[in-house]
């Protein structure tokens, strides 16, 4: 990766199988300037989204997992009364790819709809 995506370039696109080689941590820190709120730890893209009630974060919780079944590319969730922790890599290349950042745009064009 040269030039990180901006937020809508990763909308329009749409995952695919994997087998590039992972992201280095650079272009991995580069990419996440383009979506705030979520870091790069232990290995995962991750973000906490926050809800005032566990109707509102199963709410969110079933839309994501229609955008996300519909990508083929399913993160690892921590689901509480009001939060979920969403963590996306991508096992094929054992890192981070560009299909993390694609998900992780759709996972906070949900949550915008939704709580903004």
């Amino acid at each position: 990766m040269t030039v990180p995506l901006s937020r809508a370039e990763l909308l329009t696109r749409t995952s695919t199988h994997q087998t590039s080689p992972a992201y280095s941590v650079a272009a991995i820190t580069e990419q996440l300037e383009t979506l705030p709120g979520w870091c790069y730890e232990a290995g995962f893209l991750q973000r906490t989204y926050r809800f005032t009630n566990y109707y509102e974060t199963i709410t969110f919780l079933n839309a994501l997992a229609y955008v996300l079944h519909r990508e083929d590319h399913h993160p690892e969730l921590l689901v509480t009364y009001n939060s979920c922790v969403v963590r996306f890599n991508t096992h094929s290349v054992e890192g981070i790819s560009i299909n993390d950042f694609i998900c992780a745009a759709k996972a906070d064009a949900v949550f915008g709809q939704t709580y903004r």
